[in-house]
């Protein structure tokens, strides 16, 4: 069969499939441990960006948008770690349509726990293979990939107008 004229040693091939090779890689090597701590990768990747996010919350639809799942998946995921406490559903007061996720008690807690081993394994396995430099290049990198085919993973990541906080119950 005669070629297209496809050039299949093309960088941008090696480019994307080192990428994706090096993230296989990485997600293999993360998801035992999370495993360990009864998490699933996306169950932890949901804690996180709670966790990182001003009052440990974000709209399901930011959520969404900064995570590896479609609106209906993080639906689904929201409902399931609701079910095991780990996060709960908070109604948004200025849009009824919209609800925020946010991580419990029990959540941060599980996620303390899985924590030290996870930045074990991610020294081990991707920041120590990198020098500082290197490092610097690759977060500059990723970025700005990323604000180019998801700009919308930001969002929800800074309150613009805070709202009052609620009442503590503890």
């Amino acid at each position: 069969m005669d070629g297209v004229g496809t050039n299949f040693d093309d960088p941008r091939f090696t480019a994307f499939g080192l990428f994706a090779e090096a993230y296989t890689g990485l997600t293999n090597r993360f998801a035992a441990q999370f495993e360990e701590h009864r998490l699933s990768s996306v169950e932890f990747e949901v804690l996180l960006r709670l966790a990182r996010s001003p009052r440990h919350r974000l709209r399901m639809t930011d959520l969404a948008g900064q995570t590896s799942l479609s609106t209906s998946g993080v639906t689904r995921v929201v409902d399931r770690m609701d079910r095991e406490g780990l996060i709960r559903r908070e109604a948004c007061p200025s849009d009824r349509r919209s609800s925020y996720a946010v991580v419990t008690p029990a959540g941060m807690q599980r996620l303390e726990e899985v924590m030290p081993g996870h930045l074990e394994l991610m020294q081990q396995w991707f920041i120590g293979q990198l020098s500082p430099t290197q490092l610097d290049q690759l977060l500059d990198a990723l970025r700005t990939i990323r604000d180019a085919v998801n700009p919308c993973a930001t969002a929800g990541s800074a309150e613009t107008s805070p709202e009052p906080a609620a009442p503590s119950h503890s």
